[in-house]
């Protein structure tokens, strides 16, 4: 989004700024594509943007979408309504972050770094990405059905079987049998 990214040089940092961000058609296709949806529209994200102390900015807003995904049982087109709130707190003082493979996931998930510009395109991608449904079901989806499959003449797995104890079920039933 071209208009979407906002110098903090430019900021005054004694008011706030309304933020009213409305892709127009070509970005709607972009986020379409990049997010994998059939369909997507009225998206926005709205709200202010606060200075917070010397250096530090909030931005509280409200993200709103409609998102058409394909059902996981029937592939049915599903349209969803997204409203999410959306809270960012910009530092130029970001926390250390450890380098460890483990390490943990800091508490206050809603910090990032503050850089040249606040890119409010970029927020409201992510934003969108993190609310969609992960599993979309069509109103008239059925229930899952345990499906198995085989070559001829082995007999296929079911779900009993790949469970931890299943084998030990059996080897005791045939002690017992046999004993």
């Amino acid at each position: 989004m071209t208009d979407a990214r906002i110098r903090v040089s430019e900021l005054k940092d004694v008011r706030s700024h309304e933020v009213d961000l409305r892709p127009g058609p070509e970005e709607l296709e972009r986020l379409r594509v990049a997010l994998g949806l059939e369909g997507l529209r009225k998206v926005s994200l709205t709200g202010r943007l606060v200075p917070e102390g010397s250096r530090n900015w909030l931005l509280s807003a409200r993200l709103g979408a409609s998102v058409v995904q394909p059902c996981v049982v029937t592939l049915k087109p599903v349209t969803t309504r997204i409203e999410e709130e959306v809270t960012r707190r910009y530092t130029p003082d970001m926390p250390e972050m450890p380098e460890d493979e483990e390490a943990e996931m800091p508490e206050d998930d809603t910090l990032e770094p503050l850089g040249s510009a606040i890119d409010l395109g970029a927020v409201l991608e992510e934003s969108l990405a993190l609310a969609l449904p992960d599993y979309p079901r069509a109103d008239e989806a059925e229930e899952p059905v345990e499906a198995a499959a085989a070559p001829p003449g082995v007999e296929p797995l079911r779900d009993e079987d790949l469970k931890p104890f299943a084998a030990l079920k059996e080897l005791k039933g045939k002690l017992e049998g046999g004993a």
